[in-house]
C-alpha cells in the first residue's frame, strides 16, 4: 500500500492476535521500508484498544492513571468480592465467575444486559455487577474490558469514531478467523463510515478456538456484511508434500460450512502416510518412541524436526514414560509435563498425606483445596505454632483447636479437613491401587472442583485426573519389597517428575496438543490417538458445529507435516482405569486409501462402517480376540522365558488369556495378560503359576 498506492503509514491500522506477531510485523516493515514504527498503529486488538483508552480516558469514563489487571489479579478480586458477599465458593467457584464475566464481555454485554435464566445465573449476574462497580471505583481494566470499553467509546462518542474512521483509510487484520463477537463489532464500527478499505487474512479451515469465543462465522459472513468484497484464495502451499495436502483436502471437504479452497503444491508427491494400529496406548507410545529413534538414527532428521501431536493433554503421560525409558530427549510445547500439572500435584499431595500426614509441604498445598475456609491468617498461625512448639503442621492443627488459637469458623474447617483425610485413610483399605487413587481424587473434592469451575482448562484438568487413575491401574507393583503399592506408586511418580525436560535450546522431540501446534511446522509429524470419542472428542460428536471444529483441528494437525506423516490409534484405551474399545476415528476413513500405507493393518479395519456411524464397544471378549491377533513388538519378549507374546495361558483365578506384553527377566519377569472374562492384568510370572494352553 505504501509503495504502490502511496498510502501514508499513518492511515494504516494493522491488527494481529499476539504480541510476537505484532513485533514480527514491525521488524519486517522497518527492514523493508527503513521507517520507524513506534508511532504506527500496529498491534494486537488488546494493545490498540489500550492505546485508544489512554488517549480518550475521559470520554471512556476512566481515570487517567487506570491500571490493567491480568488474569490472576482479576481472579483474586473476584474471590474477595465473593467472600465479602458470602457467596458459597463450592456452588459458585471463583474461576467459573471469572469465565462468566469475561465471556459476557466478549459478547459485548454489561451485567445489566445479561438475561439471567435462573437463580444460579442471577447470582452470577449480581457478582458481575459488583465486579464492575469495584473496577470502576478503583480504575481497573481487565483484558476483556479493554475491548468492550473501546467499543463503547466508539458507540457513545460519534465524534471520536468519526476521527478514526477518517484517519484509518486502510484496516488490515491478520488471523481473522480467530476474532470474537466484540472484536468483529469493533471493526464494523470503524468500517461503518463507508470510506475505509478492509483486508482480512485468515483461514476458516483453521478456526479451532471456538471454546475461547472465536467465531468462524465472522470470516464467513464478511461477503454478506460488506459490499463489493473480493476473495483471493491463497491455495499454493510451500510446506507440505502433495500427498499430505491431498489428505488434508479430503478430510476438510467433509465440513459443509466453509468458504472452500483446494491446497496444492509444486513440490514432490512425497511418501504415503503411514497408519499404525496399536493394541493399547502403551503399545502406541512404544511404537512412537521406536519410530522416532529410527528416524533420528537413520537420518535425515534431528529430534527437534519431529513432533508428536495429540488431542488431549492427558495423552502425554504414556508417551512421556515411553520416551524416558527410550532415553529420548523431549519438550512439552506450551505446557507442563504430566506430573508437573497443578491438578496432578494436588492429587498426589492428598495421596501422600494418607501415608505421611507429617509432610508439611503437602499439607500446605491442599489444606484449602478445594476452598474450605482455611485462609492465610489461619495457616500463618499454624506455621508459627509448629515452629515454636517444634511440631509438624498436622500436629499443630490439633493443638490450635484444643487451645482455641484460631477462630471458631477456622476450627470447624480444620476439623473437617482432618476428618476427611481420616475417612479416606479408612476407605482405601483393601482396595486395588487404581481404586484408591480414584476414591481419593473424588472424595477430596478435586473432581467436583473442576466440574463446577467449567471451561476448557477445567475439562483438561479432569482428563488428567482420569489419566492418573489409568497410570495407577497399569502400575507394576513390586511384591518383593515391604512397601505398600500406594507408596510405590507415589515414589515412582516423584521419580518421573524428577526427570527434567530437555533444555530450551537442546535438540529434543516436540510434544504438544493439536491446539498448541497451530502455526508450527515439522519435517515429520506423529498424530496419535485417532479414535472416536478421543478425536473427534466425545464432547463434540453430538454437536454438528463442534464436530466441524474437531475436523478443522485434524486439518491443522495434518498440515503441520512437511515431509512425513504418521497416524496411529489404539484398539483399547483406559478411561478411569477401565479398558474401553473405541472405533477408529472417522477422520481416518475420510482420507483416500491410495494415500495411505498400513504398517500392521488393512484398510478394512477402519472402514467397516460409514463415517459418523461408529458405535463404541467395551466387550472384553472382543478385546481378547483382538489381543490374540495383534502383532506386538518382538523386542518385548524374553529369550530365557518359557512364555512368548500372543501365547495362550490359563490362570487359576482369572481363567484363559493371551500374553500381550512382557517386561523384565528371570525372577523379575512380568507379563501383561488379556483375560477373556476380567480384562487385562499385570502378573509376576514366578508367582502367577500360569498354565500354558
Amino acid at each position: 500500500l505504501m509503495q504502490a498506492e502511496q498510502v501514508s503509514a499513518h492511515a494504516l491500522l494493522v491488527v494481529t492476535f499476539t504480541n510476537k506477531a505484532a513485533q514480527e510485523m514491525k521488524g519486517r516493515i522497518e527492514s523493508l521500508l527503513h521507517i520507524p514504527t513506534q508511532g504506527l498503529w500496529i498491534g494486537t486488538f488488546h494493545g490498540l484498544a489500550y492505546r485508544l483508552l489512554k488517549r480518550h480516558w475521559q470520554d471512556a469514563r476512566l481515570a487517567e492513571s487506570f491500571q490493567i489487571i491480568d488474569s490472576d489479579d482479576q481472579l483474586r478480586l473476584i474471590k474477595r468480592l465473593a467472600k465479602e458477599h458470602q457467596v458459597d465458593d463450592a456452588t459458585w467457584p471463583a474461576r467459573q465467575i471469572q469465565h462468566f464475566i469475561n465471556s459476557q464481555k466478549d459478547k459485548g454485554l454489561r451485567a445489566h444486559q445479561v438475561q439471567a435464566k435462573d437463580p444460579f445465573h442471577r447470582t452470577l449476574c449480581h457478582l458481575y455487577t459488583l465486579y464492575e462497580e469495584q473496577c470502576q471505583r478503583a480504575s481497573l481494566v481487565d483484558f476483556a474490558e479493554l475491548l468492550l470499553r473501546a467499543y463503547e467509546l466508539f458507540k457513545q462518542h460519534p465524534e471520536v469514531l468519526a476521527h478514526y474512521q477518517q484517519r484509518f483509510a486502510h484496516i488490515l487484520v491478520d488471523e481473522f478467523q480467530d476474532t470474537n463477537a466484540i472484536q468483529y463489532a469493533w471493526l464494523q464500527a470503524l468500517l461503518a463510515g463507508g470510506n475505509n478499505y478492509l483486508m482480512a487474512v485468515g483461514d476458516d479451515d483453521q478456526s479451532i478456538y471456538g471454546w475461547r469465543g472465536a467465531k468462524v462465522e465472522n470470516i464467513q459472513r464478511l461477503a454478506h456484511d460488506l459490499p463489493a468484497v473480493t476473495t483471493v484464495r491463497l491455495e499454493q502451499n510451500y510446506r507440505s508434500t502433495s500427498t499430505i495436502l491431498q489428505a488434508a483436502n479430503a478430510v476438510i471437504a467433509h465440513n459443509t460450512e466453509r468458504l472452500g479452497k483446494q491446497l496444492w503444491t509444486n513440490s514432490e508427491q512425497g511418501e504415503r502416510i503411514q497408519v499404525t494400529v496399536a493394541y493399547n496406548e502403551q503399545d502406541e507410545a512404544r511404537y512412537v518412541a521406536e519410530k522416532v529413534q529410527q528416524l533420528v538414527n537413520e537420518g535425515p532428521y534431528r529430534y527437534a524436526q519431529i513432533a508428536v501431536l495429540y488431542r488431549s493433554n492427558a495423552q502425554s503421560r504414556v508417551l512421556e514414560e515411553s520416551l524416558i525409558r527410550a532415553g529420548i530427549p523431549y519438550r512439552i510445547h506450551g505446557g507442563h509435563r504430566f506430573y508437573e500439572r497443578l491438578e496432578i500435584k494436588h492429587a498426589l499431595a492428598y495421596l501422600k498425606l494418607l501415608i505421611a500426614p507429617q509432610d508439611d509441604s503437602m499439607l500446605e498445598r491442599v489444606i484449602n483445596v478445594p476452598p474450605r475456609g482455611i485462609g492465610l491468617k489461619t495457616l500463618d498461625t499454624l506455621r508459627s505454632l509448629a515452629n515454636t512448639q517444634r511440631i509438624t503442621l498436622w500436629q499443630s492443627i490439633a493443638y490450635a483447636i484444643e487451645h482455641a488459637m484460631v477462630s471458631a469458623r477456622a476450627a470447624s474447617a480444620l476439623r473437617g479437613f482432618i476428618t476427611q483425610l481420616q475417612q479416606m485413610q479408612q476407605a482405601i483399605d483393601g482396595l486395588l491401587l487404581e481404586e484408591q487413587v480414584d476414591l481419593v481424587i473424588k472424595h477430596a473434592g478435586l473432581v467436583a472442583l473442576f466440574e463446577q469451575e467449567g471451561g476448557e482448562k477445567a475439562k483438561n484438568r479432569l482428563e488428567n485426573l482420569e489419566e492418573l487413575v489409568n497410570a495407577a491401574s497399569l502400575f507394576a507393583i513390586d511384591h518383593q519389597v515391604d512397601i505398600t503399592p500406594l507408596q510405590q506408586f507415589i515414589d515412582s511418580a516423584a521419580l518421573d517428575a524428577g526427570e527434567t525436560q530437555a533444555g530450551a535450546f537442546a535438540d529434543s522431540l516436540q510434544l504438544m496438543t493439536l491446539h498448541s501446534a497451530k502455526g508450527l511446522e515439522f519435517n515429520a509429524v506423529f498424530l496419535v490417538g485417532l479414535e472416536e470419542k478421543l478425536f473427534p472428542h466425545d464432547r463434540s460428536t453430538q454437536d454438528p458445529q463442534g464436530l466441524e471444529e474437531e475436523r478443522r483441528l485434524c486439518y491443522v494437525g495434518l498440515t503441520r507435516a512437511c515431509k512425513q506423516l504418521f497416524l496411529s490409534y489404539a484398539e483399547i484405551r483406559r478411561v478411569f482405569g477401565q479398558e474401553h474399545s473405541h472405533q477408529p476415528s472417522r477422520f481416518l476413513s475420510e482420507i483416500p486409501e491410495h494415500l495411505l500405507e498400513y504398517t500392521n493393518a488393512s484398510p478394512a479395519s477402519f472402514r467397516v462402517q460409514p463415517a459418523g456411524s461408529f458405535a463404541a464397544s467395551t466387550s472384553q471378549q472382543q478385546s481378547f480376540a483382538s489381543a490374540s491377533q495383534h502383532p506386538l513388538s518382538a523386542s518385548q519378549s524374553s529369550t530365557n522365558s518359557p512364555y512368548t507374546l500372543q501365547q495362550r495361558v490359563r490362570h487359576r483365578k482369572f481363567g484363559e488369556g493371551v500374553i500381550i506384553q512382557m517386561d523384565g527377566q528371570g525372577e523379575k519377569l512380568r507379563l501383561q495378560v488379556q483375560f477373556r472374562d476380567v480384562g487385562s492384568k499385570w502378573l509376576i510370572a514366578s508367582v502367577a503359576m500360569l498354565e500354558v494352553c
